[in-house]
């Protein structure tokens, strides 16, 4: 059995449904809520729903799991309420790495590209207490997502116990079908498409850096298949640990998404330009972009989908379909 925190969320469900192709039996802890997240699991419904808070009861009480994958979170990068970030996105995190390493089981846990702040220190997922000390995440959600990892370098460098296999991934601007629930933090490749399947131009933030043009602001965009990919690809290799990148290794512009997106959804190309809202001024990351290198060193080899064919699929196959869920 295969726990998934988060697991009828975005990242988390179209995993879930990945590992019940695979055969295997599933427990997801998350909230379905009343705004039809549930939705997110009614094609592969789990052995079992479990709610945060009776997590610890739970592990207490079930017989041992093949595998943890701690997707749970507070994601939002405007969130400001810090007690509650930092009891779910590391106290959380620590008592799951702790049960993992004191029963011998395997985790994968989601860390993120908000960590590198505004990029001037670098996208290198080098995972020294060093490196990971000249970041400085730009919001309370980067900084939270730091933070532990830098509690699993310190666990490491004191050769304090362990789960036997570990990873972080530091996931960059993933993109795909069921993330419909999430909102304000929902994808900017669903968002331009809503704006282009409702007859208006793609709006998009004009650049506040000085000699960045307007829409030249770039994200390595990354299909959700392909990170569910590499999650199982860790699972079938227990021999791989550590803290990785998970982009395409590829910033590409914010006119590039506008422009593919209008193109999938059949639309004439329009884009309008309006100004950065205040509360993301300062905060808001001009570029970003994987090195993957070092996950290629632990042996993955499998391709990235280019955004072209990643937003196809999503606009073609589930956007404009009657039934958008994976």
């Amino acid at each position: 059995m295969i726990l998934i925190t988060g697991g009828a969320g975005f990242i988390g469900s179209n995993l879930q449904a990945a590992l019940l192709r695979r055969g295997h039996e599933t427990v997801v802890v998350d909230t379905l809520g009343s705004d039809g997240k549930w939705r997110n699991l009614a094609k592969h419904p789990p052995a079992r729903v479990v709610r945060p808070d009776d997590l610890h009861g739970f592990l207490d009480s079930h017989p041992p799991l093949e595998m943890v994958f701690h997707l749970g979170a507070v994601s939002e990068t405007t969130a400001v309420d810090g007690d509650h970030t930092w009891a779910t996105n590391v106290e959380l995190s620590r008592y799951l790495w702790e049960w993992c390493a004191g029963r011998g089981v395997p985790l994968i846990y989601a860390s993120s590209a908000a960590t590198y702040g505004d990029g001037a220190q670098g996208f290198e997922d080098e995972f020294t207490p060093a490196a990971l000390e000249r970041l400085r995440p730009l919001n309370l959600y980067g900084w939270t997502k730091h933070a532990f990892d830098m509690l699993v370098a310190k666990v490491l460098t004191q050769r304090k116990e362990q789960p036997p296999q570990w990873a972080g991934l530091k996931f960059f601007n993933v993109y795909g079908p069921n993330e419909y629930h999430k909102g304000k933090m929902i994808s900017v490749v669903k968002v331009k498409h809503d704006e282009v399947a409702a007859g208006g131009p793609v709006r998009l933030f004009k650049s506040d850096q000085p000699g960045l043009p307007d829409g030249a602001q770039a994200r390595d965009f990354i299909w959700v298949g392909d990170v569910v990919d590499v999650m199982l690809w860790l699972m079938e290799n227990p021999a791989v640990s550590g803290l990785y990148n998970l982009g395409t290794g590829r910033a590409r512009t914010y006119l590039d998404l506008a422009h593919t997106v209008s193109d999938a959804a059949g639309r004439k190309r329009a884009v309008e330009f309006i100004d950065m809202p205040a509360n993301l001024r300062g905060q808001y990351q001009s570029f970003t972009q994987a090195p993957m290198e070092r996950l290629r060193a632990a042996g993955y080899s499998g391709q990235f989908t280019t955004m072209e064919e990643g937003i196809r699929r999503y606009v073609q196959d589930h956007l404009a379909a009657a039934d958008s869920f994976v």
